[in-house]
Order: C-alpha cells, then sequence, then structure tokens
C-alpha cells in the first residue's frame, strides 16, 4: 500500500445524504462525518420525485461542515467518489441541467408503458417470450418491474413529448453528480448495467443498440462508460467553490448502493452474502458470473470489482417501515405520554432518540410478538415477487395485543422478508453461513438478534454500519489512486466488530410464523388488485 491519503465520500441515499472524509492508510479512518436530509415527492398517480438540486446542495452543505469540523485543508483532499440510489432517472439538457424532476427508484407510474414494452404477445411470467430471451442473452436481465428505468423513461416519452425532445442525456443519480462535480457526461458500468440495456457478454460490455431498439430507447441518450475506479475529471471552478474544496481534485466514478454497499461492509470475496437495511433493504451475495432467477426476480448486478457481480433480492421498503412506525404508532403513544408527566421523571429522558426507545421497548417483548405478524410491503414489493399494489398488513390482532407487540412485529416482519430472499437466492448460487449485516437497521443489537434467530444464521456487524456506502466508494476512490491493490483488500480493512448467534430456543417459533409469513400475499393478491381499484375511483 502506498502512502495514505484523505478521500471524501459522499454516500446519497433516498432521504439523505452521509459525507465522510477518510484517512486510508494501512486501514480506514473515519475523521469527520456529517449528514442532510432533502426531500422526497410521492405522487397519487405512483410517482416518487425529487429535485436534483437537493442532492447537489446536500453535498456542498456537509462538505463544508467537514472541511470546519476536521482541521484538514481543502488542499489535503486527494480526490473524491460516490455511492448512491440507483435506478433513478435524471434527464438533462447539452448543458446536463435537469429538463424535470428525477424519478426516483420508488416510482411506479409507467404501468402502461410496460405492459406495451414487454407483455404483448406469448408471455412467461408477463414477458414476451421473445423479448425476454433475446434481453436474457444479452444482458442477464430483464426490464419486467415497473419501477424499472427504461419505463420510467419512455413514460417522459409518452406524457412529456415537448420536454422529451430536449433530452440530450439519461444519467442516473450519481451520473448527475459527477457532471455537476466535473462536467463530463459518463455513467459507471454498475448504472448502466441497472438501465437493462447493458450488453453483459464478455468481449462487449457496453450499451447494446439491439436492445435499445426493442424497448425504443434513443441509443445517443446514453452517455459513455466508464468504470468505478476510473477518474471521470477533476472539480471545476465553480464546483469547487460551491463545495469549498481544491479546484482540480479528482473525481472518481464510485458506484451505485447495490454495487458499493457490499464493498463497505467488507463482503467481497466469492459466494460472502450481506444484507443491508436502510430506507430499503436487501440481500446480496457475491457471484463470479451473471445469473438470474427471471420468476423470484432476482439478478446478478454488475459490480464494481472487475469480474465480480452481486446476486441482487431486493424489498423496497425496510427501515421505512421502522420510520412509519415512528411516526404512526411510537410517536403518537410517546406524545400522549409526555403529556402526562414531565420527561425528567419519565424512563424514555435517559434514552437519546426516540428510537432508542423503541429498541428499549421492543427487547421486552416476547420473540413472535404474540402471533402478530407484519408485512413490509408499504410500496408494493419486487422479490421474490413483484406487486407494485402489494401493501403492508398486521394480521392476529387481538384484544391483548398493544403497539410494542405491532413495533415488534415489523422488524419480525422485515426480516422474515430478509430470510424469503435469502432462500430464494440459494437456489441458484451458495451464500455465506456468516453474513455482515450492515445499514442504520444493523445499529440496533435488538434488531441483529431478531435477524440471526429469523435467519438461523450468525450475524457479523461492522464498526459504524450506516456508512458503509461511503466506505465503498472511499474505496474506488482509493483504488483509482493506486493507494491499494484493488478490492480484495476492503475484506482486510474492513472487520466485524460484533458478532449474534441465532438462539435455538426461537428456532420453531420463527420457522412457523415464516410459513405463514410467505402465505400472505398468495392469500391477499386479489385484495392487493380490490384495494388499487377502489383508489384508482376515488
Amino acid at each position: 500500500m502506498k502512502d495514505g491519503a484523505y478521500i471524501l465520500a459522499y454516500d446519497l441515499g433516498t432521504t439523505a445524504v452521509k459525507t465522510c472524509l477518510y484517512y486510508i492508510h494501512s486501514s480506514i479512518e473515519l475523521i469527520a462525518s456529517a449528514g442532510k436530509s432533502y426531500p422526497i415527492t410521492v405522487l397519487q398517480n405512483g410517482g416518487a420525485e425529487q429535485n436534483a438540486e437537493d442532492w447537489w446542495d446536500a453535498m456542498c452543505v456537509t462538505t463544508k461542515q467537514i472541511i470546519a469540523q476536521s482541521g484538514i485543508s481543502a488542499e489535503a483532499v486527494a480526490g473524491l467518489s460516490f455511492c448512491t440510489q440507483m435506478q433513478g432517472l435524471v434527464l438533462v439538457d447539452e448543458n446536463g441541467t435537469p429538463l424535470r424532476p428525477a424519478m426516483n427508484y420508488m416510482d411506479q407510474r409507467a404501468v402502461k408503458e410496460l405492459k406495451e414494452g414487454l407483455s404483448s404477445g406469448l408471455t412467461v411470467d408477463g414477458c414476451n417470450v421473445l423479448k425476454l430471451a433475446k434481453s436474457l442473452v444479452i444482458t442477464k436481465a430483464v426490464a419486467a418491474s415497473v419501477k424499472d428505468t427504461v419505463w420510467k423513461y419512455k413514460w417522459v416519452e409518452k406524457n412529456e413529448p415537448e420536454l422529451f425532445s430536449k433530452v440530450r442525456y439519461w444519467l442516473d443519480v450519481k451520473e448527475y453528480l459527477i457532471h455537476r462535480s466535473c462536467g463530463e457526461f459518463v455513467m459507471t458500468a454498475d448504472s448502466a448495467f441497472s438501465t437493462m440495456l447493458y450488453d453483459i457478454r464478455k468481449g462487449h460490455e457496453c450499451f447494446s443498440r439491439s436492445m435499445c431498439n426493442m424497448l425504443g430507447v434513443q441509443y445517443e441518450h446514453l452517455p459513455p462508460l466508464i468504470k468505478s475506479t476510473d477518474c471521470a475529471g477533476t472539480l471545476t471552478d465553480v464546483s469547487a467553490g460551491e463545495l469549498g474544496l481544491r479546484p482540480g481534485t479528482p473525481v472518481f466514478g464510485g458506484g451505485g448502493d447495490a454495487s458499493l454497499i457490499g464493498v463497505g461492509a467488507g463482503a467481497v470475496e466469492l459466494h460472502d452474502t450481506h444484507i443491508y437495511c436502510g430506507t430499503s433493504g436487501w440481500v446480496s451475495t457475491v457471484v463470479d458470473k451473471p445469473m438470474v432467477d427471471v420468476s423470484a426476480k432476482i439478478a446478478a448486478v454488475v459490480g464494481a470489482n472487475p469480474g465480480f457481480y452481486n446476486y441482487f433480492a431486493e424489498l423496497e421498503t425496510a427501515g421505512k417501515c421502522l420510520e412509519w412506525v415512528k411516526d404512526h404508532l411510537a410517536l403518537d403513544e410517546i406524545d400522549i405520554y409526555l403529556e402526562k408527566k414531565h420527561v425528567s421523571d419519565s424512563q424514555e429522558a435517559i434514552y437519546k432518540s426516540l428510537y432508542d426507545y423503541m429498541m428499549f421497548v421492543v427487547a421486552q417483548i416476547p420473540a413472535g410478538s404474540n402471533g402478530v405478524i407484519f408485512t413490509p410491503w408499504l410500496h408494493g414489493n419486487r422479490c421474490p415477487f413483484e406487486d407494485s399494489q402489494a401493501r403492508g398488513m398486521f394480521i392476529n390482532i387481538g384484544l391483548d395485543t398493544g403497539k410494542t407487540q405491532l413495533i415488534r412485529s415489523v422488524l419480525e416482519g422485515v426480516c422474515y422478508h430478509m430470510r424469503w430472499m435469502l432462500e430464494s437466492q440459494e437456489k441458484k448460487t451458495k451464500t455465506s453461513k456468516t453474513i455482515r449485516f450492515v445499514g442504520g437497521g444493523a445499529l440496533s443489537a435488538v434488531t441483529c438478534q431478531i435477524l440471526s434467530d429469523v435467519l438461523n444464521r450468525e450475524i457479523e456487524t461492522v464498526e459504524n454500519p450506516q456508512n458503509v456506502g461511503a466506505v465503498g466508494a472511499a474505496v474506488t476512490a482509493a483504488v483509482g489512486l493506486g493507494l491499494i491493490e484493488g478490492f480484495g483488500q476492503a475484506a482486510k480493512l474492513v472487520t466485524a466488530n460484533c458478532t449474534y448467534l441465532p438462539q435455538s430456543a426461537h428456532r420453531a417459533l420463527y420457522d412457523t410464523g415464516f410459513e405463514i409469513y410467505k402465505n400472505l400475499y398468495k392469500d391477499n393478491r386479489r385484495n392487493f388488485a380490490a384495494r388499487s381499484a377502489i383508489i384508482n375511483c376515488l
């Protein structure tokens, strides 16, 4: 390893940025961090949008905070990189100016576009047989979800034709921020793969004109490709001034969260499995070849590490479910309680946040939540079934059920779904006996133990698990700068700090609960569709 250096890493999630300054040498040392939230607008028609300028503003604010906090000069920063949410659609003009609000990965308004584009004629699992076969051969994936970016692109083309005529490039979140930083239009291979237009075949590795023609995408809207570890350019005078950094600072390609969170978790070797719980959640296993399970909606996505892929199963709302519980169950109860009693006299005053208090309360509730089961499909679901109409449910509520049982059941429901996705992955590949658990959800020892019990697996966490995306971004820059030899070194730099073992006493209980959980979608699929029909009539 060469001499150490300071690297700025930006982890832009669904609702906030975490900006981290690392010193990378024989270890990855967090020097300073700052965060800033930004809004997301959920529309009645299924749309989910964000203002791209909000992402940049959050970067500028947090960068200046970090430079001030750390005492490190802006000139000492050797480079910067990104880890961002994926499958966003940022349509820009020739100057890189967004033509409309960015369409978030949760956007599901393109139902007609999906049906018209992929569901006509003879179908298998809702996909046209010929188009399905072609997609699998070229991309090793299928744009079978209404939330896939290509259908957002087609929605804009159909519904906003005047605006669409001004489009120069189709960018993802990270790609927009790269352009904002250095003025270059590029896209990393992992982002390109998520468009479902990327030719993954060895020796090809480029956007496929054939796929563009089949799905009706203008090839010239797609930017040039680079690697995650490539230097995309350097900070312009304007962007450097807004960020408070040195003009000419190298800007590296970075990657999407699906690519880099595993790197930041230290899960980089073949068959390493990690589970992420942030706003969304997933189970991801490192594989060495492309693979896809069309029926379970799982695909091996291109990773930042050349030659390796992440076999990726996603849950749309994971930590978001806990946020919903906080806002609509726990917060109501705490507010009422505090109105009747001085905070200094109450137990929750000793906990630094409402989440800590919730975890304290949940820990007092027996495993199984007194039979209550929750389904975490608050904004539809992707894997192992695709249904934008699916919604969350509580079942088995009785006269003796209180809010605390409901809160614990939400954690258990998310963990049940992780088990479902893990078992779906094992139909195609080997997964690791010990699983790295990262994201904000991994900050809670209660959640970690529930996950271990539900999966019946050993669970490991790392230091600052909420920052692993930023760690992954820092690693890409470190490889690009030649500070470390390759991604394999991340496993040595990122080590476990806590281990959770499954409790055998809970095995039968959670096995039974899991079987009930899996039946809930099948038993209520028609009810979800009926609910959607009612909403559309309002």
